[in-house]
């Protein structure tokens, strides 16, 4: 199973702005009507019912959305770039890696057609028509796409099932599962048969849910021991254990201490998770002569353990109906896909922003929305840097340099885009 998969997802720059101005007979010199480029296209995870792992999107390493198309004459604005929709498994974990290393969590895809927004396209530029003015009738001006997101995302899968069952390896999970359900495991008398989890569907009455058998835990799993860490985040999802044991154990209570003893380790909440204390292997002549035994040892503890042979399926009865009860009125899964809501708002920009001289006597501004004008505006012609420092003023930035001792002829930093300074 590929549960752990690290990629980079790239949103789609905004196109250009365009200078245009109207001409049409008998009116030679008409008015700015350059359009506006079209907004980058963002990247959304999908949750798709049919993906039970996350090997497909192992494809690529990048996934880049469409660019915004650029704007044209006659106030022609750019079409906007096509989403990227990437299908991932329902119980898909989403984080994002910072320069640092940090991980951030983004969201969780918990249902089929539920979608995640991980990366917004950029802005379309503004046409020269959008810089008229009473005192500029005729910009020469237009703005150039903003850059879309880029993101490092580190997408881990965790299995969606109401019911977990653990122990330790070779106590018959996989067999209990099969015995239930129609799922059909590998099966073999040795430890680690299973060495991912399995998932089948129980029917009991009008109920349905879904077990998942969590391959076996050993003492240390919690700290990373054999597969440990992988097993165990299967089973937070879940929402009521299996614990089982086998009846033939020389120290059955001892099994049950060290499973629960790495659920503790885990953390997460694992270890309060509702349990049904559940020994098998019923079908064995040794395990039904000491089963007295083993309800006293274990009623010691205050368990009372229900008795089942997967093998044969005697008990299993009982226990899907002690599980239907605790698990209250199971609502079918609903497998119908939910109508996809790809066109997320576009997120204003944050307008604050701050000022950082550097040890080099160069100042640095930080802030969203300062960033992306000095990214957008065309910088290298005089009226551009006009209209860029403008609108810095009506922001307040201008001021803030003002105060932080800036002077003419300073190099000034937004973003990656180093300005020399001028008023």
């Amino acid at each position: 199973m590929i549960d752990h998969v690290e990629i980079q997802v790239v949103a789609g720059d905004g196109g250009n702005g365009v200078v245009s101005f109207h001409r049409e007979k008998f009116r030679p010199k008409g008015g700015p009507d350059g359009g506006d480029g079209g907004d980058g296209g963002n990247v959304f995870l999908v949750g798709d019912e049919g993906l039970s792992t996350l090997y497909g999107i192992l494809r690529k390493r990048i996934y880049r959305a469409q660019r915004g198309e650029h704007g044209k004459g006659s106030d022609m604005h750019g079409a906007r770039g096509e989403d990227l929709l990437l299908p991932v498994p329902v119980g898909t974990e989403v984080r994002v890696r910072y320069e640092d290393g940090s991980l951030e969590l983004s969201g969780d895809i918990e249902e089929p057609g539920q979608t995640l927004l991980v990366a917004q396209g950029g802005r379309g530029g503004l046409g020269n028509a959008r810089f008229a003015s009473s005192t500029n009738q005729a910009p020469r001006i237009a703005q150039s796409g903003g850059r879309g997101e880029e993101k490092d995302l580190v997408l881990d899968l965790k299995l969606v099932a109401d019911v977990g069952i653990i122990g330790l390896p070779n106590v018959g999970k996989s067999t209990l599962l099969a015995s239930v359900t129609a799922a059909q495991p590998k099966i073999a008398n040795y430890p680690f048969t299973t060495i991912e989890p399995n998932l089948g569907v129980a029917v009991v009455g009008d109920n349905v849910f879904v077990l998942a058998d969590i391959p076996g835990l050993i003492e240390g799993a919690h700290e990373g021991k054999g597969l440990g860490l992988d097993f165990l985040r299967h089973a937070e999802r879940t929402r009521v254990l299996v614990h089982l044991v086998a009846g033939d154990s020389e120290e059955p209570l001892r099994d049950y201490d060290t499973v629960n003893e790495e659920l503790a380790g885990f953390g997460g909440g694992l270890a309060q998770k509702p349990q049904v204390l559940v020994v098998n292997k019923l079908d064995m002549l040794e395990v039904r002569e000491r089963q007295d035994e083993l309800c006293r040892l274990f009623a010691g503890r205050g368990l009372e353990p229900l008795f089942i042979s997967a093998a044969s399926g005697e008990g299993t009865g009982e226990l899907l109906d002690v599980l239907q009860a605790m698990l209250g009125r199971s609502e079918r899964r609903r497998h119908a896909r939910s109508p996809l809501r790809v066109h997320a708002p576009r997120r204003q920009l944050d307008r604050s922003f701050a000022v950082e001289k550097l040890r080099n006597g160069a100042f640095r501004v930080r802030g969203e929305a300062a960033v992306a004008l000095a990214q957008m505006m065309p910088l290298e012609s005089e009226e551009g840097r006009q209209e860029f420092l403008r609108r810095l003023t009506r922001m307040g930035v201008t001021s803030a340099l003002r105060r932080a001792k800036v002077t003419a002829g300073a190099r000034v930093w937004f973003g990656d885009r180093e300005l020399e300074w001028q008023e």
